[in-house]
């Protein structure tokens, strides 16, 4: 065992860092004051009503307090924000007060103000009794007030891509001598397509920073990226990637696609979802079921990326104090909604992405509270369904106890296989109708095989097209 016990993995320890998990057990790092964390750092996580770290804290914070890069994998609501903003703070505070103009010591890129805008409220509760400054850069809002706020300098910047990248390109930011890069849920910035944006801005910065990635899933893409950008970085996976969280009970409910809107009000009639959180594909639809929502009595209203930064944060703030009943949202604000107490998440539509789902979801069941899923399925969504079953390792489980149940789509591709196969067996004939209109339409060529059969001196397509090429060339050659 290495003399330095305080050195859980750093490069210059002599414990192998293959070895950590079993460290971090050894240790014991339940609490946060197990940490040797500043006394008014402590203080406000106090005050915050935390105590017990969750398991992406206890093994991220020890590492990133003794310098490894790293990449971090957990589920949404598990504290990723305090797993790499808490010895962020920590760190900084050696430097407390060396601030150098239109600079930052730290930078924690996301992607999307809201979820910009979470990170920072956070940072500032844990910071409040330190002298730590802190600014946020994201689109949608006066560049001309973020460049007043950047222009002495900053200890952390919260930024999106976009609007940094601009600022920086009009020198109004300069990142040279960022000691720390957070990049939180990268998986969701590469798929909005940031990734040009990100090499462009870590270009600018110094290679002897310290990189951590977080994330709720890791494709990849995003593996690809970590490679390029991290050295040599411990990898922590408190559970496997897009696995949904273990609190939220999942259903899916087949249902007609025009019965949608009927069936949300069905099931708002339930008073149990009393804070809810809806799902769209398009920022149009949001707004459509808002305001469908707000005709039946239901307080409702819709957040997307076409709403300003205001508007935004204000229907946010009212579902958060309970103003609202139900707030309507497209992916794009997924990973920014972090409200306490949301009962149940519904995905009116199905995401294109599998990983959205496990992001959706995520914003109920948080810290340490139950909720519930449902999501509503229509025939042409079923290969959205499948593709989240797979991408989950586990089947949704379907509701069928409501008026606009669609049993057609009920059963699985491989069960309605064998449920085919087995028909075929009994009768002789080909399946069901749907099955036997398949093969209609795998046999083009049936019909004129019955008449060639009648007629032999009938000619097939196929020679008379060989024909024609045969003609074609005699004529050439004449």
């Amino acid at each position: 065992m290495s003399a330095n016990r305080s050195c859980l993995c750093s490069a210059n320890c002599e414990i192998d860092c293959t070895r950590f998990n079993e460290l971090k057990d050894k240790y014991k790092m339940t609490k946060f004051t197990d940490f040797g964390l500043n006394a008014s750092l402590l203080r406000a996580i106090k005050e915050g009503g935390y105590e017990d770290t969750t398991p992406i804290q206890k093994q991220a914070i020890p590492a990133v307090l003794n310098g490894k890069d790293m990449i971090a994998i957990a589920q949404t609501g598990t504290g990723k924000t305090a797993a790499f903003s808490l010895p962020l703070i920590q760190k900084l505070l050696a430097g407390e007060g060396k601030r150098t103009a239109r600079s930052a010591r730290a930078l924690i890129l996301a992607p999307t103000r809201e979820l910009a805008l979470q990170i920072s409220e956070n940072i500032s509760a844990f910071s409040k009794y330190l002298h730590l400054k802190t600014a946020e850069v994201y689109g949608g809002a006066s560049a001309n007030l973020q460049i007043r706020a950047m222009a002495a300098g900053v200890d952390i910047l919260i930024a999106t891509p976009g609007r940094l990248l601009d600022l920086m390109t009009q020198k109004h930011i300069i990142l040279d001598k960022a000691e720390f890069l957070v990049l939180d849920e990268a998986d969701r910035m590469l798929d909005m397509g940031f990734i040009r944006d990100i090499q462009k801005i870590i270009a600018r910065l110094p290679s002897s920073r310290q990189t951590l990635l977080f994330s709720a899933t890791m494709p990849t893409s995003v593996e690809k990226l970590a490679n390029s950008i991290l050295r040599n970085p411990l990898r922590i996976e408190i559970a496997p990637a897009a696995t949904t969280a273990e609190k939220v009970t999942q259903h899916v409910l087949m249902v007609p696609k025009d019965q949608k809107r009927a069936l949300l009000a069905h099931v708002l009639e339930d008073k149990n979802l009393s804070r809810v959180l809806i799902f769209t594909r398009t920022k149009h639809g949001a707004n459509k079921v808002a305001r469908q929502l707000n005709t039946i009595g239901v307080p409702s209203d819709a957040i997307h990326g076409n709403k300003s930064q205001n508007a935004r944060q204000k229907a946010l703030e009212t579902f958060r104090a309970g103003g609202i009943r139900a707030l309507v949202a497209t992916d794009i604000a997924a990973r920014g909604i972090d409200v306490d107490g949301v009962t149940h998440v519904i995905n009116f539509e199905l995401p294109n992405e599998p990983e959205s789902y496990v992001h959706r979801i995520g914003r109920t069941a948080r810290a340490g509270a139950a909720g519930a899923s449902l999501s509503f399925c229509d025939p042409e969504e079923r290969a959205l369904l499948k593709s989240i079953e797979k991408s989950i390792r586990q089947p949704v489980p379907v509701l069928a106890d409501h008026p606009f149940h669609l049993e057609a789509i009920n059963t699985h591709p491989a069960e309605k296989a064998d449920r085919v196969r087995g028909e075929k067996g009994k009768t002789g004939g080909a399946g069901d109708g749907r099955r036997r209109n398949g093969n209609k339409a795998r046999r083009p060529h049936a019909a004129a095989s019955s008449k060639q059969a009648a007629n032999p001196q009938a000619r097939p397509n196929k020679p008379r097209r060989n024909r024609n090429r045969n003609r074609g060339a005699q004529q050439v050659a004449a």
